[in-house]
């Protein structure tokens, strides 16, 4: 069954009601648009739904631009961890030679001074 907005009346016969369920708009302020996977932002609307966004950008890697005025101003996007090197072995290769290693090195040291 079916009312004259597009909503579907179903009949729940366990509790004997009548339950109404409406589809979701498509309008410009409707939640289709609120949940878009990536785009624009304006300011006010980012600082309302900050969380919601980062969360969204963490499931799914959306990006947004945030915008003040219709320019943007910033850009939220996933996070990727930097690949770490060991540190060991990290210096290997930077001395390219050095023959006799335990001699003196030709210089005046403090302690040699008068």
């Amino acid at each position: 069954m079916s009312n004259r907005k597009g909503g579907r009346l179903t009949h729940n016969s366990m509790s004997g009601h009548n339950i109404l369920v409406m589809p979701r708009p498509n309008g410009p302020h409707s939640a289709s648009r609120r949940t878009r996977t990536s785009g624009r932002c304006g300011a006010a609307e980012f600082k309302a739904r900050c969380l919601e966004l980062m969360d969204r950008v963490r499931e799914t890697g959306a990006e947004y631009v945030v915008t003040k005025h219709g320019k943007p101003v910033a850009r939220l996007v996933p996070y990727t961890e930097p690949v770490r090197k060991s540190f060991f072995g990290s210096l290997k290769g930077t001395v390219l030679k050095y023959e006799r290693p335990f001699d003196p090195i030709d210089g005046e040291y403090d302690i040699d001074r008068d």
